[in-house]
């Protein structure tokens, strides 16, 4: 019997890690839930899709931590924090290490400018909540969201493949000393929208 078609082919993989509660990584790897399910905040940072930090455990768990008693921001309670890790195959990825996505998405957000402005419309903004005032973050990605969804609608409506996953390098937190090149919390992030890019889960091995 043939591999299934999605194996076939050479990959790209990398490790990317989620943080969640240990209730939800335990049915991930029991096999009670097949997938993540997808995080459809309309301030997601790359829009619709699973979401992991790319070779980053402790980014992952720092992340559950934090949000334990918030639940309006995981869907999800968190009270037990805990990490689930993945083999992604990235396959057709809009990796915003490239400049063919760093242009594609310029060029939408014209459009939507243009399409905002026409409609009488406000542009959607990056902002941050009261909290965070003052702060260069920006974690309400409302316009990023909106620009890569409307890349994600462009290629719907074309004959070109759509893109499974998105990537993007994110600069953030403060200088680690002064005057510093380097943030606290810079990462890389990946989006997962096709869930067949998960080769598989695994319980990450912590000393």
């Amino acid at each position: 019997m043939p591999a299934p078609e999605h194996y076939a082919r050479l990959p790209s993989f990398v490790l990317g890690f989620h943080g969640c509660d240990k209730a939800v990584a335990e049915a991930i790897f029991r096999g009670d839930e097949r997938d993540l399910k997808p995080s459809l905040n309309d301030y997601d940072w790359l829009g619709s899709g699973a979401y992991f930090w790319e070779n980053n455990y402790r980014r992952a768990l720092d992340w559950a931590t934090s949000m334990i008693g918030q639940p309006r921001k995981t869907g999800t309670p968190i009270e037990h924090p805990a990490v689930i890790g993945a083999v992604i195959d990235l396959g057709n990825c809009l990796n915003f290490l490239e400049q063919d996505a760093i242009a594609l998405a310029k060029d939408r957000y014209a459009e939507i400018a243009d399409e905002s402005i026409a409609a009488g419309k406000p542009i959607p903004k990056n902002t941050n909540p009261p909290r965070m005032v003052g702060s260069p973050d920006r974690i309400w990605r409302k316009l990023d969201r909106a620009v890569i969804e409307a890349i994600h609608r462009l290629v719907a409506g074309s004959k070109e493949p759509q893109f499974d996953t998105v990537r993007a390098v994110f600069l953030e937190g403060e200088e680690l000393y002064p005057d510093a090149g380097f943030l606290g919390k810079t990462h890389i992030q990946i989006c997962v929208r096709n869930t067949r890019q998960i080769m598989g889960y695994f319980r990450p091995r912590v000393d």
